[in-house]
């Protein structure tokens, strides 16, 4: 599993209830809690022109870059950079007869951040064209470039006072939908109750959210008896990209949840609330407290 800031999986266990109904304090099964955090800006590498190679072969190592950054989890796209773009330069430099491939990480104003040089290749190897030697060379370029970004990524968060990092989040709650019962009462209530004690603010209109979160129910008649009840707290941002999606599911008995949730609504929004702050957390890429 990947442990960068920018993509972070995580099972959150809930805690005991003493005699209470704990329908969903056990195993959740494939519907265990997910969180994923997609890095907000883009970044684009663009095919090199000091790369020592013709047209065709730059193509094909930017190609490879980015799909060896997309397997790190962190997006790049091929393509002429936009205004606000973050660049990948590519370039290579010529020493005796090896070729040393280097990636420079440019601000969209074009400021260096830092570069990553990776082992020689020989030059008549890389000349050629092989993709093979482009994939070879993303691949071991990635892992670093990825932590020059989000080195980047954090100093420029930790030196603005008005960052997520800096401050609470102020979280918009759409409410829940779709429950059976009093579900969607019972489980709204609670979350605006828990929430505010994770240190995220609750807003009363979107346009002052840093973070919009809506709860999303769905319950399903299954053999034996039972329904699967699968519950989803999707988080996202101001422009309505996913930040987390904090997935809660279990089969009951039939008809369990159709009139009153009480405690069941507890312990859910208990487990939930803190899912959605590490959501919050990741994707505002504050500091992990040290254990």
């Amino acid at each position: 599993m990947k442990t960068a800031a920018l993509c972070l999986t995580l099972t959150l266990a809930l805690a005991a209830c003493g005699d209470l109904p704990q329908p969903f304090l056990d195993n959740p099964g494939a519907n265990a809690i997910r969180l994923s955090v997609p890095p907000p800006a883009r970044l684009v590498v663009a095919p090199p022109t000091n790369a020592l190679l013709d047209d065709r072969g730059a193509a094909a190592w930017a190609r490879a870059v980015a799909n060896a950054l997309v397997g790190e989890e962190l997006p790049a796209l091929v393509e002429p950079p936009r205004k606000g773009d973050w660049r990948l330069v590519l370039s290579a430099d010529m020493h005796g007869a090896s070729v040393t491939p280097r990636y420079t990480y440019l601000d969209p104003g074009g400021k260096p951040h830092g570069d990553v040089a990776t082992t020689p290749v020989p030059a008549s190897a890389w000349a050629s064209g092989d993709t093979k030697v482009f994939a070879r060379a993303a691949a071991e370029a990635a892992p670093p470039l990825l932590g020059l970004v989000r080195a980047v990524e954090a100093q420029a968060k930790q030196s603005d006072p008005n960052s997520l990092y800096n401050r609470p989040a102020r979280v918009f709650f759409a409410g829940v939908t779709g429950a059976p019962g009093d579900g969607n009462f019972s489980l709204a209530r609670d979350m605006r109750a828990r929430l505010p004690d994770t240190g995220d603010v609750l807003v009363t209109k979107p346009a002052a959210a840093d973070f919009l979160l809506a709860g999303i129910v769905k319950v399903t008649d299954v053999a034996g008896g039972q329904q699967q009840v699968e519950i989803h707290w999707v988080v996202r941002d101001p422009q309505g990209r996913v930040a987390g999606d904090i997935a809660q599911g279990k089969d009951l008995p039939r008809g369990m949840l159709d009139h009153f949730w009480g405690d069941i609504a507890a312990v859910i929004t208990d487990q939930a609330a803190g899912g959605v702050h590490e959501v919050i957390t990741n994707y505002s890429g504050r500091r992990r407290p040290v254990s």
